[in-house]
């Protein structure tokens, strides 16, 4: 239990000091007799000892008063959870090269994005590995990340911070289905230094002793104004690995390129991705890269996030509170009426 208004119990002085100032005026007159005992022997009545009650049951009403002003409340708990966990920031490449249809889901052709959410979807909600790893044997079954913290930050030609760092990763999935391929031909582009930078500014502020980043990109930086390397060596400097995917099959992918009208129309386009770069970035913070040509190859990397050493993130949980001052207000009231109901009938006084 808890008051609400603490300060206002320091009224509870008022209602004595107002009792006993209203008997000391109002004593009756005293009537001399000779011999008291013999009207001790006679005894009181219950109305008489009623009658001499009515003081003190307007005290229990202010006093009542009083607590109410202070508003008790009751229910209320504050859960601190201890979770192993790290702190995770997820930074995905959004431009228009991620919708080229060179990966599976399952059986079906889908494009570099949607396996990516996918991916990272099973990652954070834990389940199977699926698809051609675990036909060679290589799936892992995810555990699911309940007790990381995880942030997500998109880029194109701009970076976006989709997601701050969070245990509520509800809200994180709400904010993963909204992610989509840059519509805007002045806002296509890769600009990987400033992804990077930006989600290292979100683990700056951390509590996790380990401290990730993963890389999704499919090609190399050309916009932005830092480079991947001057932000890869700012992330080692704050203690952040980094691992690098390069999604994206070899060779030739079908890629969606926008023609003047607006419109977009899938053509065969060269696959390159800077991996010299990306590896360059990983291995300077202690981290590793893959290349995604599938599915498999964001579970293996998941994977390796599992064998991180742990750190301790702290979630507190609230429950509503209950107010308590209705009830006493009502306990008041209904003193209070029984107390005129008695003063005006059967302890009426007589002028």
């Amino acid at each position: 239990m808890r008051f609400e208004n603490p300060w206002a119990l320091l009224l509870l002085a008022v209602p004595p000091a107002l009792f006993l100032w209203l008997r000391r005026r109002d004593r009756p007159a005293g009537v001399g007799y000779t011999a008291t005992g013999d009207l001790e022997i006679l005894g009181g009545a219950f109305m008489t000892r009623l009658r001499a009650a009515l003081p003190w049951i307007r005290l229990l009403v202010l006093a009542l008063c009083v607590v109410a002003l202070a508003r008790p409340q009751w229910g209320q708990q504050v859960t601190r959870i201890y979770r192993d966990g790290i702190a995770i920031v997820m930074v995905v490449d959004v431009s228009s090269s991620m919708g080229a249809l060179d990966l599976q889901i399952g059986d079906e052709p889908a494009n570099r994005l949607d396996v990516v959410k996918e991916t990272f979807r099973g990652f954070i909600e834990g389940g199977e590995g699926e698809g051609e790893g675990e036909e060679e044997g290589e799936g892992e079954s995810e555990s699911g990340r309940e007790g990381d913290l995880i942030g997500m930050v998109t880029f194109a030609r701009f970076g976006d911070n989709l997601s701050p760092l969070t245990l509520d990763h509800d809200a994180l999935l709400l904010a993963l289905d909204e992610i989509d391929i840059v519509q805007v031909s002045e806002e296509d582009g890769t600009a990987i230094g400033d992804a990077l930078a930006m989600g290292a500014e979100l683990l700056q502020r951390a509590g996790a002793k380990s401290k990730v980043m993963i890389l999704l990109t499919d090609g190399s930086n050309n916009a932005g104004a830092t480079g991947p390397v001057d932000a890869a060596a700012a992330a080692k400097a704050l203690g952040i690995r980094i691992h690098a995917i390069g999604a994206g099959t070899r060779g030739v992918a079908m890629t969606p390129v926008r023609q003047g009208d607006d419109t977009t129309v899938m053509v065969p386009t060269q696959v390159f991705i800077d991996e010299r770069m990306l590896a360059g970035v990983a291995e300077a913070t202690g981290g590793r890269y893959f290349r995604a040509t599938d599915g498999a190859a964001l579970r293996e990397i998941y994977a390796e996030i599992d064998r991180l050493e742990k750190s301790t993130n702290v979630a507190e949980q609230y429950q509503r509170y209950v107010e308590g001052f209705p009830a006493l207000l009502l306990c008041a009231l209904l003193l209070l009426c029984a107390e005129a109901a008695l003063v005006n009938t059967r302890l009426r006084a007589l002028p």
